[in-house]
């Protein structure tokens, strides 16, 4: 009866929607289960985040922290979609500085002002001490939090388990240090096994190089995993993945880091809540139920993605010159100084030129609709790991894809290894300039080699098994039943 009694959970991710939404639905998923959740983030990022569904509402409670503030970041910035990627360690100081009221939360027991109504309230869950606080990579200072008041952590990591084996643990690092960008371009000796795990591009390689090192914040990003990796508090790593998606990626991720290492699954939210795409999308739906079937290209880079003016208008000329259908959510560069109005990026007749086999969009682009339209035939990426679980493991598409930072380079080489996409040919260069006619190229490739469409259709069928999904999450909480 104890190991299988009903857990209050505090899930706490980072300030970035591609951490918080899956960190959400684990939410959702277990309080499905019989289970509560406390969900900690920013007043703002809450309210972008939406209302916890009604049937949810019982045993799943949202608490706000204020950030405070610190010089240079701008007013109001509360996830790193508000600030450009020079600003983000800023965000990382003010982060830290919500240890004050986390501590409180913890130990007024999770219970804060007129909450825990209810079905939870009732069994008192929220009321007493959290069972397990579910943390991101960055909050370094949660562990010692969690060591005083006696409660088990868990880290939930929403990038590959091949990130991680990549970047391998600390003392791995000490044995074979990295200290140049060339370091970071061929696979760590760590990994026994043949593997093309690495960065290939002086660009991609300085990013990481970078996460090595102090930032405004007095810790490097690694510093802040590595620390509450190797806190005795931190239990077991989740990962949002699964086995058949990295083959062999979990037991050495486990072996490295001395701890249970088990997949969370793809985490996506249920897509019957993306189902409506609201009356200003409609044109564009309405364009897609004309093209034939598997015919379009869809485009985009995420919303954070390094993109520039100079980025816009090749990728631009690579899609009039591969003389494909396309899509393409374009959101103006933070750096062009462009509004919403496309016409102020692309080239000068660009949309006259594609009329009628080409749409771009610059406002809201209902994503998980489009991906599922039967005319999308391959999805243009940058590779995060939230786009490629959704475009290639979800609905089974080919991947064109443009990899820039973090993750999205190893991403990239993981997939067309599993010659499920391409890769966008790019200069060895600083920066990774790539040209239109390299863009064109890649689309006409994937759009008309069946093999890779049996590939991504066959990825899908094996990773994207709804129930085999389910089971990850029911397997997770037997964990957390067992190690708390």
């Amino acid at each position: 009866m104890a190991s299988s009694s009903p857990l209050h959970v505090v899930v706490f991710p980072w300030l970035a929607f591609g951490h918080m939404i899956p960190f959400l639905e684990l939410s959702k998923q277990l309080v499905r289960r019989g289970h509560a959740v406390t969900f900690v983030s920013t007043p703002r990022n809450a309210a972008r985040l939406g209302a916890v569904p009604p049937e949810l509402s019982a045993r799943l409670r949202v608490v706000t922290m204020d950030l405070p503030e610190v010089d240079g970041l701008p007013a109001g910035a509360e996830s790193t979609a508000d600030v450009p990627p020079e600003k983000q360690e800023l965000l990382k100081k003010a982060f830290d500085g919500l240890a004050a009221p986390f501590t409180h939360l913890v130990a007024e027991g999770g219970c804060a002002g007129d909450v825990g109504r209810g079905e939870a309230a009732a069994a008192g869950l929220f009321s007493r001490k959290p069972d397990w606080i579910v943390l991101d990579f960055a909050q370094n200072w949660v562990l010692p939090i969690a060591e005083e008041h006696q409660i088990a952590c868990a880290m939930l990591l929403i990038f590959p388990v091949a990130v991680f084996v990549f970047l391998g643990p600390e003392h791995e690092n000490k044995a074979h240090p990295r200290v140049t960008a060339e370091d970071f371009m061929s696979p760590p000796p760590w990994i026994p096994f043949p593997s093309a795990l690495s960065y290939r591009r002086r660009h991609e390689a300085e990013w990481i190089a970078a996460a090595f090192r102090p930032n405004a914040s007095g810790v490097s990003d690694l510093g802040r995993f590595w620390e509450a990796a190797h806190h005795p508090s931190c239990r077991l790593i989740a990962h949002r993945s699964c086995p058949e998606a990295e083959p062999r990626m979990f037991p050495l991720m486990a072996d490295l880091f001395s701890m249970p290492v088990v997949p969370a699954g793809l985490l996506l939210p249920d897509a019957a809540d993306a189902t409506d795409s609201g009356e200003s999308f409609s044109d564009v739906l309405k364009w897609l139920d004309e093209q034939p079937s598997r015919s379009v290209v869809y485009f985009a880079l995420g919303s954070e993605a390094p993109v520039t003016a100079d980025h816009v208008r090749e990728l631009a000329r690579g899609l009039e010159l591969s003389g494909a259908r396309f899509l393409w959510a374009l959101r103006p560069p933070p750096s062009s100084g462009a509004t919403d109005h496309a016409g102020e990026l692309l080239p000068d007749g660009f949309e006259r030129r594609v009329s009628g086999r080409g749409v771009v969009i610059t406002g809201w682009v209902p994503q998980v609709r489009v991906l599922a339209h039967a005319a999308t035939g391959a999805f243009l990426t940058h590779c995060g790991w939230g786009s490629t679980l959704e475009g290639l493991f979800r609905f089974g598409l080919p991947l064109v894809m443009l990899p820039f930072v973090v993750d999205q380079g190893l991403i990239a080489r993981a997939v067309a290894a599993r010659g499920a996409g391409v890769e966008v040919a790019r200069e060895e260069d600083d920066d990774g300039s790539f040209t239109g006619e390299d863009m064109a190229a890649a689309v006409r490739r994937v759009m008309a080699a069946e093999e890779i469409a049996r590939n991504a259709m066959e990825l899908r069928k094996v990773v994207g098994d709804g129930v085999r999904q389910e089971q990850y999450i029911d397997e997770l909480v037997e964990c957390l039943q067992r190690y708390r």
